[in-house]
């Protein structure tokens, strides 16, 4: 009986250790971690920015935003303007781990958060955005609706 103990906890040992081995991931990739989420911070929030894409349920609505030039100012406002018309907005990046608020099944998600308010096609670029990829002069985010499942893209590229 003794021995069937041990055999018992030394299989429950290995599998914690296979399961735990199997839950960690790349850093290079993981935008979940602490330095990615400022280094997205530091990145966004210097220089300024264009829709380089907006397509929303297939359709791209990129021109929507044709002209505009959009700066994210470190303390969370986000402005936009081309020449006629300022909008005044607001943007943050959040991880679930700390914001709790998001439906996604991953714990080192990552969300790309703008808001505007107004004038509607603004409003329609307001969402928790996923980071798919960011440099020094691009980032791709994503959303996923939650009713159809549709994606939408958005890309910022550095003027």
């Amino acid at each position: 009986m003794r021995g069937l103990k041990l055999f018992g906890f030394a299989f429950v040992a290995m599998a914690s250790f296979l399961f735990i081995s199997c839950e960690t991931s790349d850093d290079s990739d993981n935008m979940g971690s602490v330095e990615n989420v400022e280094e997205v911070k530091s990145t966004v929030s210097t220089g300024t920015w264009l829709v380089a894409l907006f397509e929303e349920d297939g359709i791209d609505k990129t021109s929507d935003f044709s002209g505009f030039s959009f700066v994210f100012v470190a303390s969370g406002e986000l402005n936009a303007e081309d020449g006629e018309t300022s909008v005044s907005g607001a943007w943050s990046i959040t991880s679930e781990s700390n914001s709790g608020d998001d439906d996604s099944s991953s714990d080192d998600d990552v969300d790309f958060n703008i808001f505007f308010s107004s004038p509607a096609k603004f409003a329609e670029i307001s969402e928790d955005w996923e980071i798919v990829s960011f440099s020094s002069t691009r980032i791709e985010l994503k959303h996923v609706s939650g009713g159809d499942g549709s994606v939408d893209r958005l890309v910022f590229e550095k003027i």
